[in-house]
């Protein structure tokens, strides 16, 4: 399910915040298909990285981030006409850095993640309805993450990166 390796990952970096390239011990990454049973298989994923990685610790919080994010992709970012059968539209990276981890799920829609009711993550929070079955995602991330953000991809590969940054150090 998942591959090994920086290279393949190298587009994803345009737009994360400013980290050295190559100081990347570790990355992974796996396919997702366009159905909501994915969001489970991206846990299992995260959940065997982090293991190999020797971050369990950091497990429950990144496990909640990478679930809202796949989840995001999967309801808001996949075209109508998208069979959901189809391969992978959706592929989650996880890159980690001596003193970073890095989430990212890659969706072919270029249009940006919207908080409800607002552009602004910090306002979202303060809109949030939280008897709401949904709409509540990118405030988690926001608040179990230290960063995130996304960015538009270019050249061969169509849509967007949505990431989310995890400091494993006091830096």
């Amino acid at each position: 399910m998942g591959t090994n390796g920086s290279t393949m990952l190298e587009p994803l970096r345009q737009g994360l915040p400013p980290l050295d390239p190559s100081a990347v011990s570790s990355a992974a990454s796996c396919a997702l298909p366009a159905r909501y049973e994915a969001v489970r298989g991206a846990r299992k994923f995260t959940h065997r990285t982090l293991g190999d990685w020797n971050l369990d610790d950091r497990f429950d919080d990144v496990a909640l981030v990478v679930s809202e994010l796949v989840t995001n992709a999967l309801r808001h970012a996949l075209p109508a006409d998208v069979p959901r059968d189809e391969d992978a539209p959706v592929r989650l990276h996880l890159m980690h850095w001596a003193s970073r981890l890095v989430c990212a799920v890659r969706d072919p829609s270029a249009t940006g993640p919207e908080t409800r009711g607002t552009q602004d993550p910090t306002e979202a929070a303060e809109l949030a309805d939280f008897s709401a079955e949904s709409g509540r995602g990118l405030f988690l991330v926001d608040s179990f993450s230290d960063s995130w953000g996304w960015h538009p991809l270019a050249g061969a590969l169509r849509g967007k990166v949505v990431w989310a940054l995890f400091r494993l150090t006091g830096d």
